[in-house]
């Protein structure tokens, strides 16, 4: 089981903050085949939900608050590690983003920018496209809100 905990930017650790950079890495930069600009001043305005298995984090997302990225609260850059996929962690990743927008924002209008690959992965946890398809660092992308 994954041991889940959300953290505000400055509450996390050096090697908090190293490891989940090195999984978006990995991911988003390196496994994508991307290069992007990884860092894009939103990590010390969101929430780090953070999912660690035997003391490494496997799974990560970011929780904004409505009006950062979106007019609605929203989660970004979801991420599980390649080695861990097969356990389907990313259902849980998405319940607890979910989860930790109610708690902490009181919100339960949610929107993201999805992978268009993803859409049936985002369907499954009540999101609906909301937008064209357009490209984000060359990579298929929908709007998709929950409310």
């Amino acid at each position: 089981m994954l041991q889940w905990k959300i953290k505000a930017f400055d509450a996390l650790t050096v090697h908090e903050l190293y490891d989940l950079l090195q999984l978006r890495s990995e991911i988003f930069v390196v496994e994508q085949n991307c290069v992007y600009l990884d860092l894009d001043g939103k990590d010390k305005v969101a929430l780090h939900l953070i999912g660690e298995f035997e003391g490494k984090i496997v799974a990560h997302s970011r929780l904004f608050k409505p009006g950062i990225s979106f007019e609605y609260a929203s989660i970004g850059r979801v991420t599980v590690d390649a080695n861990y996929r097969d356990r389907k962690w990313g259902h849980d990743l998405m319940r607890e983003s979910i989860a930790g927008i109610a708690l902490h924002f009181g919100e339960s209008k949610i929107t993201i920018g999805a992978q268009l690959y993803l859409k049936k992965f985002y369907e499954s946890h009540g999101f609906v496209q909301t937008s064209e398809m357009y490209l984000e660092d060359d990579i298929p992308h929908i709007e998709m809100k929950r409310e």
